[in-house]
């Protein structure tokens, strides 16, 4: 697979990277299966591992634990943090590690910060970033990141308040129609020298019918790599398959890709940046 250069961090990592949320029960995805997956994906070169506790209380982080084991230094294992303050993060860091079966993660994240008010929470006195940043002094964590969703301006203010690492975006080919990161954020991102992981690839299922050419869309933006989620050995084959045969997609397929979907543009579909995941009504920018 092609190695792109991670931001300014002086690492590389394969374009295709492996999200960790869906290799759980709620996904039909045992256990013995899952640590299946994990190490076929780490044999087949790829070592940058996403995940979370808030991924069914737990149970992602428990199974990459156990899949890991002996191999634990062979990989760039992310998690992350959903709380805004400075002493529930670290809580969460400590349920995290013992999860996990580490006593370090490469890189923690601020997860889905969706509004200003939300960062300023995080960056406040006793806020999360606090937590972030007592750790990486401490040597629990490497390096610093945040993520988001919904609105790129959000995560512009971050990288401008703070020097992360890396920034975790939506950027499947239905996110170009409405607050764009590809647009807005990345432009930034990579004059900044930040590392930019794409998510969101398949649109929650709803660009499945355009397999490859949704992971060749993201693939083929100035991104260092992009997160995929993998319940099954069939899923991570195919994406194997689609990352190690890449081929940049030109702007004639790009556009006409684009009149493909365009009917996905709704808040309904793109629910991360509705006002809520079940309203049906657009994010509003504060």
């Amino acid at each position: 697979m092609e190695q792109r250069a991670y931001g300014s961090t002086g690492k590389q990592f394969p374009i295709l990277s492996f999200g960790a949320q869906r290799i759980v029960d709620a996904h039909n995805c045992t256990e013995e299966q899952a640590i299946r997956i994990v190490n076929r994906a780490i044999d087949a070169g790829i070592t940058y591992f996403d995940t979370a506790p808030s991924y069914s209380n737990g149970q992602s982080e428990e199974r990459l634990g156990k899949a890991f084991q002996a191999r634990r230094k062979d990989v760039h294992l992310v998690t992350k943090t959903h709380d805004r303050t400075r002493d529930g993060s670290l809580k969460l860091l400590e349920e995290s590690l013992k999860r996990l079966q580490t006593d370090y993660v490469d890189e923690w994240r601020l997860h889905n910060v969706m509004t200003m008010e939300e960062l300023d929470r995080c960056f406040a006195p006793g806020g999360a970033l606090e937590a972030l940043i007592e750790a990486k002094e401490q040597g629990i964590v490497k390096s610093l990141s945040i993520s988001g969703h919904t609105n790129p301006r959000v995560q512009l203010e971050a990288i401008d308040r703070h020097p992360f690492d890396s920034v975790l975006v939506a950027l499947s080919a239905a996110d170009h129609f409405i607050y764009s990161f590809a647009h807005e954020f990345l432009p930034k991102a990579n004059e900044k020298g930040v590392a930019i992981v794409g998510m969101k690839v398949f649109a929650l299922g709803k660009l499945a019918p355009w397999y490859e050419k949704a992971l060749r869309y993201t693939f083929s933006l100035p991104i260092s790599t992009a997160i995929v989620g993998m319940e099954s050995m069939e899923q991570l084959e195919r994406n194997l398959s689609v990352a190690q045969s890449f081929t940049p997609m030109p702007e004639t397929e790009r556009v006409e890709f684009f009149k493909e979907i365009a009917h996905l543009a709704n808040p309904e579909v793109l629910r991360w940046k509705a006002s809520e995941w079940t309203s049906g009504q657009w994010y509003v920018r504060a």
